[in-house]
C-alpha cells in the first residue's frame, strides 16, 4: 500500500494546528511555510479535511484554519479517510472465476465463499486501520514533545508567535 504524500503533510499540519493557543488559527500560507510545502497542493488537501470536519476555517484578519474538533478526537485514520476515502485498499476482482480452469456453473458453491486471498488482505487492512484509529493528533503532539530538543521547541514557539502576530 502506498499513501499519497498529502496524508503525511496533513498529519503534520494538523499537529501544528493542535499546538495553537485556544481560539487561534493559522493561515494556509503559514502552514505551508512551516513545512516548506506548496500552498496550492496543501489547499486541495485542506478542502477535503474541511469537508470531513477535521479543520474549520476562520474568516477575518486573524483568520485561517484551526482544528475542527479537539486534538484527542482526531485520529490518523480520520485523516487518512478524509484524504484517501473509505474504500478497501485491496479490491478483489474474483479472477478465480476466470481462465481455462474456471467453470462458474460447476464451482458455484466455492465461489459463494469469499476469496481467501481477499479475506487475508482485508484482515491485514483492518488491523492497520485499528492501529491508525488508536493514534490521535494529541498523541502525535505528545510524542513530538518527547522527541524534539528544547532548543527546537523554543524555535518553534518563536516561529508560532511571529506567525500569529
Amino acid at each position: 500500500m502506498k499513501l499519497g504524500s498529502g496524508v503525511e503533510w496533513s498529519i503534520h499540519c494538523l499537529a501544528l494546528l493542535g499546538a495553537l493557543p485556544p481560539g487561534r488559527s493559522l493561515r494556509l500560507e503559514k502552514l505551508a511555510e512551516f513545512h516548506n510545502l506548496k500552498v496550492a497542493y496543501l489547499r486541495k488537501h485542506f478542502q477535503a479535511l474541511s469537508k470531513a470536519g477535521l479543520v474549520a476555517t476562520v474568516t477575518g484578519p486573524q483568520g485561517g484554519y484551526r482544528l475542527g474538533r479537539s486534538s484527542d478526537k482526531i485520529s490518523l485514520l480520520d485523516i487518512y479517510i478524509a484524504l484517501e476515502g473509505d474504500d478497501h485498499c485491496f479490491r478483489c476482482t474474483e479472477i478465480r472465476q476466470d481462465g481455462p480452469c474456471a467453470n462458474p456453473a460447476l464451482d458455484k458453491p466455492s465461489y459463494s465463499i469469499p476469496c481467501n486471498i481477499a479475506v487475508s488482505m482485508w484482515k491485514a487492512e483492518d488491523a492497520w486501520r485499528k492501529e491508525l484509529a488508536k493514534v490521535s493528533i494529541a498523541d502525535v503532539l505528545g510524542a513530538t514533545a518527547k522527541q524534539v530538543s528544547s532548543e527546537k521547541m523554543e524555535r518553534m514557539a518563536q516561529w508560532l508567535t511571529e506567525a500569529l502576530a
